[in-house]
This record gives C-alpha cells, sequence and structure tokens, in this order.
C-alpha cells in the first residue's frame, strides 16, 4: 500500500504523542484534499484487530493462560503461550508498542510458541491499570506510565521466566517500537538476560553499553528517521565495548513494517526476513526449541 509520505509521517507523529487526534484529524483532512478522504484512509494507518490472526488463539497444538508476576512496582499480567507437549522449553518475552497487550502481540507470542518457545507477552500498562480495548485509549494511558518503573518491571519478567517450570532458564525479549526500546534499556538492566532483539526501536545511551551482557539483533526500517538517528553512535558503542551484536537494515521498508495489521506500513518481505533471522538468532543464543506438535 502506497501512501503519501508525508500521511505516513502524520501518522507517526499522532500514534507517538506528538499530535492530539483531533489536530491529527484536521491535518489528515488537509492532506487527504478533504474529511471524506481522511476518513477512507484512516482504516489503512490503524491497526485493524479484525483480521485473521496469523495463529488463532484456539490453535490446538497451545496452551495459553493470561498469568501475572509480582514486581517491586506491583503485579504485572501477562499472556503466556506454549505447545501443549510438556517439557522444558527456552523463553521469548515479547514486548508491546506503546498501546499495550493488544491481539496482535498476543498472536506474536503464539507464533514464538508455535516455534516451541515458552513465550510471554507482558503488559505493561499493568502499571497503569492494564491496557485498555481501545487503542486510542492506551495510547492515552502509556503517556501516564512512568517508563522507569517499566523497566524494573521488565527485569522481574525476565527472573520469573528463567525461574519458571517449564524454562531452560534461558530466557530472550523481543520487541516493537516502544518495546524495542526497552529490550535495549533491559539488556543494560538485567545481567540474566540471555538475548534480545529490538524492532525499530530507540537506544540507549553510550554510557550504559557497557552494563550490557545479552547478545542482540537490532532491526531497522529503512524509513525512519527518529529512530536512524541513533543508530551510529549507538553501535560505536556497541563494537567499542566488544558486545555481541547484529544491525539489520531494511531499505524502503516504514518504522513498525513488521504489523500487518497496519496496512500504510506493513512490508511482507521484510518482515518475513526479520522473522527468519530472528529465529536464527534466538536458536543461537537460547538453544533450539523443541517444536510444538
Amino acid at each position: 500500500m502506497n501512501l503519501d509520505q508525508r500521511i505516513i509521517n502524520l501518522y507517526d507523529r499522532f500514534t507517538h504523542g506528538g499530535l492530539n487526534r483531533r489536530d491529527f484529524l484536521d491535518q489528515l483532512g488537509k492532506l487527504a484534499g478533504s474529511t471524506a478522504a481522511a476518513a477512507a484512509l484512516l482504516p489503512l494507518l490503524q491497526n485493524d484487530y479484525a483480521k485473521a490472526a496469523v495463529i488463532a488463539d484456539n490453535d490446538g497444538r497451545l496452551v495459553t493462560d493470561r498469568v501475572a508476576y509480582d514486581s517491586p512496582k506491583g503485579k504485572i499480567n501477562g499472556y503466556l503461550a506454549r505447545a501443549r507437549a510438556k517439557g522444558k522449553r527456552p523463553v521469548v518475552l515479547v514486548i508491546h508498542e506503546n498501546r499495550g497487550l493488544h491481539p496482535h502481540l498476543e498472536d506474536v507470542a503464539r507464533r514464538f510458541a508455535v516455534e516451541g518457545y515458552l513465550a510471554y507477552a507482558v503488559d505493561l500498562l499493568s502499571l497503569v491499570g492494564g491496557t485498555p480495548a481501545n487503542d486510542d485509549a492506551a495510547r492515552d494511558l502509556h503517556t501516564k506510565m512512568n517508563q522507569d518503573d517499566a523497566v524494573v518491571a521488565l527485569v522481574s519478567a525476565v527472573s520469573f521466566l528463567k525461574s519458571h517450570p517449564e524454562s531452560t532458564g534461558k530466557v530472550g525479549t523481543v520487541g516493537y517500537c516502544f518495546g524495542g526500546l526497552m529490550v535495549n534499556r533491559l539488556a543494560v538492566s538485567s545481567p540474566e538476560l540471555d538475548a534480545g532483539v529490538a524492532y525499530y526501536g530507540r537506544q540507549v545511551p553510550a554510557a550504559q553499553v557497557p552494563n550490557i551482557k545479552a547478545a542482540l539483533m537490532l532491526h531497522y526500517a529503512g524509513i525512519d528517521d527518529g529512530v536512524n538517528a541513533g543508530i551510529a553512535a549507538y553501535e560505536a558503542a556497541l563494537k567499542a565495548n566488544n558486545k555481541k551484536y547484529t544491525i539489520h537494515h531494511y531499505p524502503g521498508a516504514q518504522h513498525a513494517f513488521n504489523n500487518e495489521l497496519g496496512a500504510a506500513r506493513y512490508n511482507k518481505e521484510a518482515t518475513d526476513l526479520a522473522w527468519q533471522r530472528t529465529l536464527t538468532f534466538f536458536q543461537e543464543n537460547l538453544g533450539p526449541p523443541p517444536k510444538a506438535a
């Protein structure tokens, strides 16, 4: 789906808190040419949760549960997915964007579960009451969440998952946008984390890089100026501190290219390639998981 880049950039500003909804719609109407044209474009920009999941929530190969754990910042909720067959598995902690734990991220957890991982999609908005059903409400609530508290909650998630009775003790994490930033921050803060994959996530300051113990894989969209501005300094710090990392760039791909529910920015070629790279990376750093039957 090819849209005017100005429209995509405008939506990015809105979805990352740079515009309120009224101003966004006013500017979208001007770019689109009319209010009616703007209304027609909106479904292409927003997540369409009515679309079928890649892995159905009732897939017979899997068992899913709502599972909470304790952290110094209170009880944190999440969605646990794993193969029906019993056994110990490496863990993938899935970290959401700035709209909390919505159906797409639960689907991502099920995708990892089908590959054989014990997958846990965390709801960091538990810190401020839990993810609302409405995207706009979730985005607004996200601004009220303290990000330092979120890091503390994630450090506890790693410890919880490392000691889970179905875990091999190897824990990796994957995050998208805000979740990508949280992958980088978690790698700084948790010596227990074994591997992290950040999709178009902002970077941590160079001074914090020496604390990173986990191997990192960093996926960046080609068209994502705000995030990409920090790549060079981050890579220089990772290299200077002899950290284990891999960076992949996806020319022509937009920020949020991995989310197939947003038609305007989804890029199947980039998504499929990043997925295969991510699976290989986790296998190498967490150990190969037993596939779901």
